[in-house]
């Protein structure tokens, strides 16, 4: 067991090493070392790829710091008491946490599972898991320059993600069941090991190893399906169902669902649709996809139960799909 601990450890520091050689080196070294000349879809793969991991990476170790934090140094009786005990208070209150966690769509998913086991509702956590990719200043920005001219569609975005938190949280609330975390195998191993035989920050390093690869594995899978797709994709089919409001929001969800973009950057991506499709598609697009694409589908399952997993993934998209055809009319009318 102690072989498998620092043999993460050591994965962790060269991993970083290696993105940190990347940042500095990759574009004088990589051409050279992979020569893509004669595929120039592979080599495009390969660029989005890496774009999309060098993008989502340092969220996802963010992610998985936060989490051996909350482990480590925060004890159940600290939490409890931060937890309003009514349930539609304790949304509101969760909703006003995710403008202060610095965290991504990916980063986010190992915190709230980490708080689920310290003793916080499991509808407070799905509220979390919708606002915190979207409810930070960070997007907030990106929106405001990316569509200047479209304010309709920032106030759209802020407004349909809490609305979709709080149904979101008080279906969870009516109907889900409390136990929804997987059992971290390694947890039960080590659970008690480091108490007894390495200091508090020890330990605080051995999870996050265990906690970041855990979950990146899943985290790589995604980001290459989404890579391929990305490259392969044909914008003219798109265009010629852009203005149709249910085919068009639905196929704006699943470019997001696919493409799958960090929060922070997606904005910018949406405004090239804008001329082909209609505000409530784009609104689909922008709140979708932070909230559900496909890596982080794939780490939800590394942490989540099968069961709570599809819950989440059909609720959140009957929700959003269903206020953003909404949105969309009273955009075309001049709301917002």
């Amino acid at each position: 067991m102690l072989l498998k601990r620092y043999t993460g450890n050591l994965l962790l520091v060269i991993l970083l090493f290696l993105l940190l050689a990347f940042f500095f080196l990759g574009d004088v070294f990589i051409p050279k070392a992979i020569d893509f000349s004669g595929y120039p879809m592979l080599h495009s793969v390969f660029v989005v790829f890496l774009g999309l991991f060098l993008e989502s990476i340092p969220f996802l170790f963010l992610g998985a710091i936060a989490s051996s934090f909350i482990q480590l140094f925060i004890s159940e009786e600290i939490i409890q008491r931060m937890i309003p005990k009514r349930p539609l208070t304790a949304i509101f209150a969760s909703i006003a946490a995710a403008l202060i966690i610095p965290v991504c769509e990916c980063a986010i998913i190992p915190v709230v599972r980490r708080l689920i086991q310290k003793g916080v509702p499991v509808h407070a956590g799905v509220v979390l898991l919708v606002t915190a990719p979207i409810l930070n200043v960070i997007v907030f920005g990106s929106t405001y320059y990316a569509f200047q001219n479209k304010p309709s569609i920032l106030y759209g975005r802020i407004i349909l993600c809490v609305l979709t938190a709080i149904i979101a949280g008080l279906f969870i609330h009516l109907f889900s069941t409390k136990d929804v975390v997987k059992e971290d195998k390694l947890e039960l191993v080590h659970g008690h090991e480091h108490d007894s035989q390495s200091s508090k920050w020890t330990s605080f390093i051995d999870h996050t190893s265990q906690e970041f690869f855990m979950v990146g594995r899943y985290f790589i899978i995604g980001t290459l399906f989404a890579s391929v797709f990305q490259v392969f994709m044909d914008r003219s089919v798109m265009a010629d169902i852009g203005q149709a409001p249910i085919k068009g929001t639905a196929l704006m969800m699943g470019i997001a669902f696919v493409l799958s973009l960090c929060s922070s950057a997606d904005a910018f991506v949406a405004a090239s649709f804008s001329h082909s499709f209609l505000p409530g598609s784009i609104l689909g697009f922008l709140v979708f996809g932070p909230m559900l694409d496909l890596k982080n589908v794939l780490i939800m399952m590394s942490c989540f139960k099968r069961s709570f997993v599809v819950t989440y993934v059909l609720l959140v998209f009957a929700v959003v799909f269903s206020l953003c055809l909404i949105a969309g009319g009273l955009i075309s009318k001049g709301g917002f």
